[in-house]
């Protein structure tokens, strides 16, 4: 399983917050500071407002904050929520599959169980946990802008 660039950047971004949660950050900062482009942190910052996590800022001293402390972030409802498609096999979707032995195959009970198992343990996972090494990060995000 690989998840897109779209749920990577998003927790990025979520990390980059939740080191400064109390401050306002400027996207361009987040994007110098992750390695990402500016143009789909945008989009990635309006999706995380869309979902009650961030708010935004616009004018000269804009920008993006956590509006939920990082203990309230689950790691796997960020996931379920960012991701445009789950379906890890063709035969998830039975609207569009196209295989011939699904109705046979055991093989899609098996990803199922194998994602369900994945997004599991992102459950029992917050933002707060991703950040338990926050004396580490912080400098390495400094060390980012410059």
């Amino acid at each position: 399983m690989r998840l897109t660039q779209f749920s990577d950047n998003a927790l990025r971004c979520l990390l980059a917050l939740g080191l400064q949660p109390d401050q306002v950050v400027s996207i361009n900062i987040i994007a110098v500071q992750m390695g990402m482009s500016h143009e789909h942190l945008m989009k990635v910052v309006h999706r995380l407002h869309d979902l009650g996590y961030v708010e935004t800022r616009r004018g000269r001293h804009g920008g993006v904050r956590l509006l939920k402390a990082p203990a309230d972030i689950v790691l796997g409802t960020v996931i379920r929520q960012t991701e445009d498609n789950l379906d890890l096999v063709e035969c998830f979707n039975s609207e569009t599959s196209r295989c011939p032995i699904a109705p046979a195959c055991q093989l899609a009970g098996m990803m199922d169980e194998a994602l369900s198992a994945f997004l599991g343990v992102l459950d029992r996972y917050t933002l707060a946990d991703a950040l338990l090494n926050r004396a580490a990060l912080v400098p390495l995000l400094r060390a980012a802008r410059h």
